[in-house]
């Protein structure tokens, strides 16, 4: 197989022809290196890439044989090296096979590498000190978003057609619209952290995966999700798999749509006019489509948003910090990281409190909300691309002003990571100067079903599996 025909077919094709025998995973394992080889300078989305032997290649399962990316962030195979995006966990080593990659290789796709991520997690771009810039494939002036830039720029690009991904804050939905593929976030428990460690973020840090296709995106969650045994928190498997409820066309839904930003900053008048073509495109599907918006004060938002994240932040780099042996300092993070685990250790349990009350809030807003809507349109992005070089990894920036800044492109994301909710980053829309514009729809707890089907017709009704950024594999 050419690499061009490899990078041209989506993750469930290349399982087919695996199956049938008309090419091995080995083959598809060099296509991927090759592409990576070829992208690495003008993309940057891989920290490393290690083959497997033949004898290690699945030819079986719904995904068999498929090449995928680990995100460098505290998951992999023990034994196997992660850098989680700092220069702290230099050489550090996994101590133990995370459940998501069990997963993953019982799926039959074969880990050929890590894909880049900011630092623990936190930025919504991938540049940073220890492993240098990830762009998007559109466009090498602009970021490839964060933090799982290096999977939506590697299959973006077309190293691989999917890779795993987490999302805190957006991290699965920013560099899926970033670099123009597909991005899930799923529901709180819907693709469990597991037992051997509490979910990131009291809960509001989901894991996945980002694809080219709607469709891969379906056999993957039916691949990954469940609970394991005696875990509590995890969401019971449907008794329709994902990958034949997308196959079923929806009735006409109850459609809201919005793209001013909750963070009032003004709207970016090249959003607001892709996400009403879009609501005119659902209308014309014969949804009932309507502009509205939940309500509620982004000000609290924040700080609850920030003292959460601080306080969360210093207890895990802290902790991994002392468990290395190694200093929290200018030498080994970068500033903002520095600044969040600082303020992070100054956050009180009244503080993690009175935000946990914010988060029951909001979600009884939501669910108010989405008693009258089945789905809420947004922008992913509420802001065209952000350029390479806006985040400065030596500013020692406050925590609340880091995600302040950042609301201006992020202000749609992470309310529906705290309130658990799903939300899927569809590529259907473009700038005049052709860069992607991610559209985003939430439902309601538990909803993927239905928002894979609405993402399906979607991209039926407005394809965008053929159309390739300037760097991708020739």
């Amino acid at each position: 197989m050419r690499p061009d025909e490899y990078a041209a077919r989506d993750a469930v094709s290349l399982a087919e022809l695996v199956r049938v025998g008309e090419v091995t995973p080995g083959e598809l394992q060099e296509c991927a290196v090759f592409a990576h080889e070829q992208l690495r300078m003008s993309v940057n989305a891989i920290v490393d890439v290690h083959p497997l032997d033949a004898d290690r290649l699945s030819t079986t399962g719904p995904l068999a044989g498929v090449p995928t990316l680990i995100k460098d962030l505290f998951h992999g195979q023990v034994g196997t090296v992660c850098g989680n995006g700092s220069r702290l966990s230099e050489g550090w080593e996994v101590t133990s096979t995370t459940q998501l990659y069990e997963r993953t290789v019982a799926s039959g796709m074969t880990p050929i590498g890590r894909s880049t991520t900011s630092e623990f997690g936190i930025m919504g771009t991938t540049e940073t000190l220890a492993q240098s810039t990830t762009r998007s494939p559109w466009s090498a002036d602009h970021m490839a978003g964060g933090s799982s830039g290096g999977a939506g720029a590697a299959v973006g690009s077309g190293i691989v057609p999917i890779a795993l991904a987490s999302d805190g804050g957006g991290s699965i939905r920013i560099p899926a619209s970033s670099c123009g593929v597909v991005g899930l976030k799923p529901s709180r428990g819907r693709v469990p952290w597991g037992l051997r460690q509490k979910e990131p973020l009291i809960g509001w840090a989901v894991q996945f995966a980002v694809t080219r296709t709607v469709r891969d995106t379906a056999v993957a969650l039916d691949a990954l999700c469940g609970p394991t045994p005696g875990d509590v928190e995890g969401l019971l498997r449907p008794d329709t798999p994902f990958a034949e409820a997308m196959k079923t066309p929806t009735d006409p839904l109850r459609i809201a749509w919005w793209a001013y930003p909750w963070s009032g900053h003004d709207p970016d008048p090249v959003i607001v006019e892709a996400t009403q073509a879009t609501a005119l495109l659902l209308e014309q599907m014969g949804h009932h489509v309507e502009a509205a918006t939940p309500r509620f004060d982004w000000e609290t938002y924040l700080q609850a948003m920030t003292d959460v994240w601080a306080c969360t932040s210093a207890f895990t780099i802290d902790a991994f910090a002392e468990a290395i042996g190694r200093p929290v300092d200018v030498d080994t993070v970068e500033g903002a990281t520095l600044r969040m685990v600082e303020e992070g250790r100054a956050v009180t349990a009244k503080d993690l409190l009175a935000a946990i009350d914010v988060e029951t809030a909001l979600t009884v807003i939501m669910n108010d909300f989405f008693s009258r809507y089945d789905v809420l349109l947004t922008p992913t992005l509420a802001a065209t691309l952000a350029p390479i070089g806006d985040y400065d990894p030596h500013a020692l920036t406050p925590a609340k002003e880091t995600f302040a800044t950042w609301s201006k492109w992020e202000t749609f994301l992470p309310v529906f990571n705290t309130t658990g909710q799903p939300a899927i980053s569809l590529p259907l829309q473009m700038t005049p100067d052709g860069l992607p514009i991610g559209m985003q729809f939430v439902g309601g707890l538990g909803q993927e079903a239905l928002l894979l089907s609405l993402a399906a017709s979607l991209e039926e009704a407005l394809p965008w599996r053929d159309r390739r950024p300037p760097a991708y594999v020739t």
